[in-house]
């Protein structure tokens, strides 16, 4: 794995354990999604920078390299 393909694979694991965690309370959710613009640009920018906006087959098998818990076939 490349650096800018690592840099979007951990930029995507950062958003959605930003997101998981604003979301886990729904009663909160509202106040806490604008907290989660700076990690969309980070990882919108790092999948940019990669080359891989529009190629999500090879960014999900690099997040899976990463993180194989996030692969739901159980890879």
């Amino acid at each position: 794995m490349r650096k800018d393909e690592l840099a979007a694979a951990q930029a995507y694991v950062r958003l959605l354990e930003a997101t998981r965690a604003a979301l886990s309370d729904p009663d909160d959710a509202p106040l806490y999604l604008p907290l989660l613009t700076s990690p969309i640009e980070e990882a919108d920018g790092a999948l940019r920078r990669a080359g891989l906006s529009g190629n999500e087959s090879r960014f999900f098998d690099l997040v899976r390299a990463l993180q194989p818990s996030m692969s739901s076939s159980g890879r």
